[in-house]
């Protein structure tokens, strides 16, 4: 079942056209994936902050459906799914909210388990992976 995130755009989302920069949907998709972890019981201080196991975005796409404007309510859908035992995509839909929801944007991320040291892959850790496992 995927997690739900919600929040209003904010004018410093936005661009010179008063609708959401590109790459602020990256960064909304980012505060809803921060806060399905921490919904899942990962402490958000260790997970961004071990040096011996890092998880970078290793490829992004999104699709632009329909533009958002600062003061838009939006909910955030995030569903991770298992790609191997070392990496994992994250999948999001942006729903501007209103009298029905449409889809403003798709977005995907995909992380791979590195070591901080060698930069060889790794399993992910056990509670990453239960959480990626459950989407």
């Amino acid at each position: 079942m995927p997690f739900s995130y919600t929040r209003m755009i904010h004018f410093p989302d936005t661009d010179a056209a008063a609708v959401v920069f590109f790459a602020n949907y990256l960064s909304i998709c980012h505060e809803a994936y921060e806060e399905a972890l921490a919904a899942a019981g990962i402490p958000l201080g260790t997970f961004f902050a071990d040096h011996s196991v890092v998880v970078p975005v290793a490829k992004s796409e999104a699709s632009y459906l329909r533009p958002l404007a600062c003061g838009d309510k939006v909910r955030v859908e995030v569903t991770p799914k298992a790609l191997s035992e070392n990496s994992y995509a994250v999948d999001y839909v942006i729903w501007k909210q209103g009298t029905a929801e449409k889809r403003a944007a798709v977005v995907r991320t995909e992380h791979v388990c590195i070591s901080s040291q060698t930069r060889e892959r790794l399993p992910l850790p056990s509670n990453l992976a239960v959480w990626v496992h459950s989407g």
